[in-house]
This record gives C-alpha cells, sequence and structure tokens, in this order.
C-alpha cells in the first residue's frame, strides 16, 4: 500500500489508516482485524484513550508489541473520565495531557507515540498551555509529533497559527463536504496533513448503501440531506460508478490537502474490502466532477 509524508514531520503513513475504535474488546477478534491490517500493508493505527476507558489502547499495543518499530500508532488525548468512569469531561490542560500521555505510554506498552492527536477543542481552551504541552512531550522524546482531531474552522486557524502540527483530522466524504470550503485549502497551504474520519458516512456510502441507515437517518436524513435526497444521490453513485466503498475512499484522497483516510473494520473481511478500495484506480477528472456535481457542497454553521 502507497504511503504518504505526515506533515512537516518525517513520518510516513499508509493511505488507509486502521480506526480501531470498531475492532471491539475481544482481543482475539480484534488482533485477527489488526493482522489483516498489516497483511494488507496498513501501518497507520489511530486509538484513543477514550476509547473503552483505555481498553483498546491496551489491545492495540499488545497486538503491535512485536512490530512497534515499522507501525505508526496515533492516539488521542483531552477528554477526561469521572472519577466514578460513567462519563468524561474536557480538559485540555497542560497538566492533565502530561499525565494522560504516561498513562497512554503505559497501556500502549510503548516508550514514544508517533502522532498525538488533541480529541476536539474549542476557542476557549487554554490553547497556549495545550500547545506547550504537546512541544515538551515533542522535546521529551514521549511523542514524534502531534496534531488536533477538529472540524471548527476558527480553532483550526489558532493551531495553524501558533503552533507545529502536522496534522488535523476531521470528518469528511460524499455527504460531508464542508471541509472543502475552508479547511483543507488552508491546510494544504500551510503543508499540514489532513487525516480524515467518517469517509463512509455512517456506512451509507459502502456497498451495503441505504442497508446501513439507521431509524434516525431515515427519519432524519443525514446533515444536509433528507431521506429522499439520500436514496437518489447513492442510487445515482451506484449506477454510474464502480463499487461505492472504492468510490468513497478515493474520494477523499483525491484531494491534494488529505493524506490519509482512516476507517474502522469490524471484521478482517471489511477490512481488506477498505484495502482493496484503496489499492484500486484512483478517481477520474470525469468521476470526481460528477461526485461533485450531484452531491453539495456546505459549511460549517454550528461549529466555528
Amino acid at each position: 500500500m502507497k504511503k504518504r509524508k505526515l506533515g512537516s514531520s518525517t513520518i510516513l503513513v499508509s493511505e488507509l489508516g486502521l480506526g480501531c475504535m470498531s475492532i471491539g474488546t475481544d482481543e482475539k477478534a480484534a488482533r485477527q482485524i489488526i493482522n489483516a491490517a498489516l497483511e494488507e500493508g496498513i501501518n497507520y493505527f489511530d486509538t484513543a484513550d477514550l476509547y473503552d476507558h483505555g481498553l483498546n489502547e491496551k489491545i492495540v499495543g499488545e497486538a503491535l508489541k512485536e512490530v512497534r518499530d515499522k507501525v505508526i500508532i496515533a492516539t488521542k488525548v483531552g477528554n477526561r473520565w469521572s472519577q466514578e468512569g460513567a462519563g468524561w469531561f474536557w480538559d485540555p490542560s497542560k497538566s492533565y495531557i502530561k499525565e494522560a500521555v504516561k498513562n497512554s505510554l503505559k497501556r500502549l506498552g510503548t516508550d514514544y507515540i508517533d502522532l498525538l492527536q488533541l480529541h476536539g477543542g474549542t476557542l476557549d481552551d487554554p490553547i497556549a498551555e495545550t500547545i506547550e504541552a504537546f512541544e515538551e512531550l515533542k522535546s521529551e522524546g514521549f511523542i514524534r509529533c502531534y496534531g488536533i482531531s477538529s472540524i471548527r474552522p476558527n480553532v483550526i486557524r489558532e493551531y495553524i497559527n501558533e503552533s507545529s502540527i502536522d496534522s488535523v483530522m476531521m470528518q469528511y466524504s460524499i455527504l460531508d463536504r464542508r471541509p472543502e470550503e475552508e479547511a483543507l485549502p488552508l491546510l494544504h497551504q500551510h503543508r499540514i496533513s489532513v487525516v480524515t474520519r467518517g469517509p463512509l458516512a455512517k456506512g451509507l456510502l459502502s456497498n451495503r448503501m441505504l442497508e446501513k441507515a439507521s431509524s434516525s437517518i431515515k427519519e432524519n436524513g443525514y446533515l444536509d440531506y433528507s431521506w429522499n435526497e439520500l436514496t437518489e444521490i447513492l442510487s445515482m453513485l451506484k449506477e454510474k460508478a464502480r463499487s461505492l466503498t472504492e468510490v468513497a475512499l478515493q474520494f477523499n484522497l483525491a484531494n491534494p490537502a488529505v493524506t490519509a483516510v482512516i476507517a474502522g473494520a469490524s471484521s478482517p473481511e471489511q477490512l481488506r474490502e477498505n484495502a482493496n478500495a484503496v489499492k484500486s484506480q484512483p478517481l477520474t477528472k470525469e468521476e470526481i466532477l460528477f461526485i461533485k456535481e450531484i452531491s453539495k457542497l456546505a459549511s460549517y454553521k454550528q461549529h466555528r
């Protein structure tokens, strides 16, 4: 699988990364998915301290222990579990970030994290303090580089101006083209890698299409699309294009700002389907134009 450079770092990540939140808590089943990813040439594994109260990090770290020097492990920080463990709250303070990262390192069974990401963020955060924590962790050798996971254009601008981030993770798909208006051109200009999540739009853009739709989507639609509009656009894509999974993942990778796409998988078969889609032929200019003609170019209204 092809690899691309992450921001200004020396890190090379596979075009497809495994979103580890989807692998579950059964260690044997999770390991089968991770092993399938390794077999397909995926070297990029994305987890978070929030997932399953840190159990996800433990499973990922154990599964990758024997190939640690050949893989890129990304995790996230900022969501702090309450003492009783029933919920979490946002804490982007320097003291918490540095404490949480040490705990992530223990769970992952490694002495460094390749990519540490702030798991959210608003303009009300103590951003200078948060950046200081990341910079110190980098200089101390606990992390190789850092980024943020955010769809808020104003927050992204602040980190572009004030930090040395190498990546921004954000939701992007044929059905969610909001990043195209503000975020993608700006990040590309500053040579900051975009890592996309949600490329299959909750399964709507997979080969199972509308079978994956929840009752909520059937009733309320998805983002700016009503149920009727979804039915129409997905039917048009299916008629005109090849495998929908291919089209969805290749659409993300066609944008010059995008370095990698993160997709989850709940089975080795699903993982291989995603990998084959990324290894397939890139979209033609005509295919991209057709997709843009039938889909909506929206902008961020609430998330600023």
